[in-house]
């Protein structure tokens, strides 16, 4: 068997959904993949569809994550300056393997200065 791959998807209020579960869907099937919605608390996140999707994994019990992904939707904005979510992104992508992003996701956290 595999070794576990901890995979991250970072949820916020007002996600584009598919941004988030496309990805969740298709990086699931990884080879000993443990998969990890997460977002400040395990209380459910409204996308902008007008739904919620329920966290899995809190910043605060998050493993080190080997993959975390980072959605778009309008609701990025609003966490450019999130302190809280900021620093629980760039403590996880100091170590993490890998960090791709959906293409609106471009976020001021993955540049050293911010």
């Amino acid at each position: 068997m595999a070794d576990t791959i901890h995979i991250g998807i970072l949820l916020f209020p007002e996600v584009t959904q598919l941004d988030a579960t496309g990805p969740a869907q298709v990086l699931c099937r990884v080879p000993g993949a443990k998969l990890h919605m997460i977002w400040k608390t395990k209380d459910p996140v409204p996308t902008d569809a007008g739904f919620s999707i329920v966290p899995t994994t809190s910043f605060a019990d998050c493993p080190q994550l080997d993959v975390i992904c980072v959605p778009g939707g309008g609701g990025q904005v609003a966490l450019m300056n999130d302190e809280e979510t900021l620093a629980f992104l760039r403590r996880q992508a100091g170590k993490a393997r890998y960090v791709p992003r959906s293409a609106p996701a471009r976020w001021c956290w993955v540049r050293p200065a911010c």
